[in-house]
């Protein structure tokens, strides 16, 4: 640490034999001028330098201090702080300048340490949550094989290549695999009990880090001839684990990383449950979605009946995205007398329930006008049937009854939109 006294009328800075040490400038070689500095001190740090001394003297301020770089003789950059003390006259015009500069290599290393090791952990959270909120967003099970084969999912995990695979009738199917080049031939569909990475891990329920290429070769023979032309370096392996029981496991690999901290193998493990979570959600709502529509394609006619007289055309279109399974039906009955009904309703709801229901009182409304019902009556039975049904689900309706030799059209409504 050293010393300095800038008069700012003369420009004279005076350095003591400290400040001289930290700028590693010889005394014969430093004749007062902070100019002469200038070897020691980079262009663009001067400048920031002068441009933060500048302001401080109009500004009023009475310090500043500031971090900067110093070019040692030898070549190498050091860390350096000042700080000054500016001292003004009794019209506050800035006369002086004291302060002092050290050395703050050691300081700055280990501020930088601290910084690296923070940035770190808000790196892997940053990639928990990542990861989280985009796969929030996926649907089906190709949404979440769509982000993981996508380039930014590898970025996600910080990956060189990635492979994903779901267990189906005991067999390891792979889905995801990237980037393109990064496929195994033969390994699409492959045996619990076969000496593959994924194999063991859904095996065991246990992850399996390979720290290094040694480790990987050792490990897995039969794999490694096929991926060490990737410049593998270390993997991660995990079970995809949903309510206690396999469903598949993901594979990360990469080429610039030897090892795992304790950090990093829990972070993967959570991502791991993330991708498992939504995957299990997927599966589910692609069940339920399959039972949904397999329900209402049944309970809606078959077929347009044809009937003499009339020409009649369908559609039937959701009226929300994603909102294509429910209790919204229609029908054409054909009846005795040149007579045709039609119906449009719709039960409350966009579930398997609202199309149970659905399709029976579809069912009712056919029978009852069959029977030769007027309109009046068709819809008040249906509507006591649905009371028996104990249901908490409404229904709103409308039912036409055309007369096609009179051209007399008689409606009821139930609710429903005109």
């Amino acid at each position: 640490m050293g010393s300095f006294d800038w008069d700012l009328d003369t420009g004279v800075m005076d350095l003591d034999a400290g400040a001289l040490l930290v700028f590693d400038v010889h005394p014969e070689e430093y004749d007062g001028d902070p100019a002469s500095l200038s070897s020691r001190v980079a262009p663009d740090e001067g400048h920031r330098l002068d441009t933060m001394v500048t302001h401080a003297l109009k500004d009023g301020s009475d310090h500043y201090g500031a971090y900067f770089r110093v070019r040692l003789r030898n070549g190498h950059p050091q860390w350096t702080h000042t700080q000054g003390l500016i001292q003004r006259d009794g019209t506050g015009r800035p006369r002086r300048i004291v302060g002092i500069v050290r050395d703050a290599s050691e300081e700055v290393s280990e501020h930088a340490a601290r910084l690296g090791l923070d940035e770190g952990r808000r790196k892997r959270t940053s990639v928990v949550e990542g990861t989280t909120a985009a796969l929030a967003h996926a649907r089906t099970v190709q949404d979440v094989i769509d982000l993981l084969n996508d380039s930014h999912g590898l970025e996600y995990f910080g990956a060189t290549s990635l492979v994903m695979g779901l267990l189906e009738a005991g067999r390891i199917h792979l889905v995801a695999e990237g980037p393109d080049g990064a496929f195994v031939p033969g390994t699409r569909f492959t045996r619990v009990d076969e000496p593959y990475p994924m194999s063991e891990v859904v095996r065991t329920l246990t992850p399996r880090f390979i720290e290094s290429r040694q480790d990987f070769a050792d490990s897995y023979p039969v794999l490694w001839p096929h991926i060490s032309g990737l410049g593998i370096t270390s993997a991660a392996y995990l079970p995809l684990i949903a309510q206690a029981r396999p469903i598949g496991a993901l594979g990360l690999l990469y080429n610039d990383k030897t090892g795992f901290s304790a950090d990093e193998r829990n972070l993967l493990v959570a991502l791991g449950s993330s991708i498992a979570q939504s995957l299990q959600r997927a599966m589910l709502y692609e069940q339920e979605h399959d039972l949904a529509e397999g329900l209402q394609q049944a309970m809606l006619p078959r077929r347009i009946p044809d009937v003499p007289g009339a020409q009649i055309a369908v559609r039937y279109r959701s009226a929300r995205l994603g909102r294509d399974i429910g209790g919204d039906w229609y029908d054409v009955i054909p009846l005795p007398g040149g007579r045709v009904g039609a119906v449009i309703g719709d039960v409350q709801g966009h579930d398997t329930h609202a199309a149970a229901v659905m399709g029976q009182l579809r069912i009712v409304l056919r029978a009852y006008a069959a029977e030769g019902h007027t309109p009046a009556t068709v819809m008040a039975r249906a509507s006591v049937f649905l009371h028996e049904l104990d249901t908490d689900r409404f229904a709103t309706c409308t039912y036409a009854e055309a007369d096609l030799a009179t051209g007399v059209v008689q409606v009821v409504r139930a609710g429903h939109v005109d």
